[in-house]
């Protein structure tokens, strides 16, 4: 594995999801390669409680977030109690409310498939970890791309909370001008590299509120293909990042890694 020049933070990567050898690896390379820390965001209770034990492990480098992943099933009330009922208790050890969001890519093969679907659930859902996130203080990371992120921001407005990371994103430039207006955040994979769409983003995106991420283990096209997803990839996040901005590798490495301390408090 390569050494890293400068510093970087993973600001959003599912280490749960990982073979549980291989995220150990991962995090053993992470020391050697610049990766100063991993924000560890979760899918559901279950997860949380794998992601607690990567916490205790790696307590310097790996910061975690509790939630619940929009796309997927919604479980029944009383298991989503019980998820909240773990936040309450262990809030003071999270960085965040995340992941969290919306449904919009089970939405989308819903309606191919000519299925009725209906989001409401998944808003209200939302909203009571909206509400979760300014009790604690705590930011939000959201799964909330396209018109989705339109309803989001309008809950985040709607309870006051301004501290939002909308990682992997992507929608219009009206509603991206919303968000950056706002003082909200996003994130940008190793798909930057190759991704005209995700290059636009960043163009339009003020740079001090941008941070980089793998969404690990989703697996990358373009020159990562057949590669298992690793956070040294973001150094060529940053390198890209630097290329659309005009700036240096090293000045955008070291803003990137600046916003990411600051937005998490790390």
């Amino acid at each position: 594995m390569p050494n890293g020049s400068f510093p970087m933070i993973d600001a959003h990567i599912h280490l749960d999801l990982y073979n549980p050898t291989h995220a150990q690896q991962i995090m053993e390379e992470c020391q050697s390669c610049g990766i100063k820390k991993v924000i560890a965001v979760s899918m559901n209770l279950s997860s949380c409680l794998v992601n607690r034990e990567w916490l205790q492990s790696y307590p310097e480098q790996v910061k975690v977030a509790y939630g619940f992943h929009p796309e997927q099933k919604l479980p029944a009330e009383e298991e989503i109690q019980q998820l909240f009922d773990w936040i309450d208790q262990h809030q003071a050890e999270m960085v965040a409310i995340g992941e969290v969001g919306l449904p919009y890519y089970t939405q989308l093969e819903a309606k191919k498939n000519g299925q009725a679907f209906d989001p409401e659930p998944y808003i209200h859902l939302l909203e009571r970890f909206v509400k979760t996130a300014g009790r604690y203080e705590k930011p939000i990371i959201l799964h909330a791309v396209y018109e989705d992120a339109e309803i989001a921001c309008d809950l985040l407005e709607k309870h006051n909370v301004t501290k939002a990371h909308f990682h992997w994103f992507k929608g219009s430039e009206s509603t991206t001008l919303r968000m950056s207006r706002s003082g909200y955040y996003i994130s940008v994979t190793p798909d930057v590299v190759y991704e005209p769409e995700i290059q636009q983003l960043i163009l339009q995106y003020p740079l001090e509120q941008i941070m980089i991420e793998t969404d690990g283990p989703w697996p990358f096209e373009g020159p990562f293909t057949g590669q298992v997803t690793h956070p040294v990839m973001m150094k060529d996040s940053c390198r890209a990042i630097a290329n659309v901005k005009g700036l240096s590798i090293e000045e955008t490495a070291s803003i990137l890694y600046q916003n990411t301390k600051h937005f998490y408090g790390i």
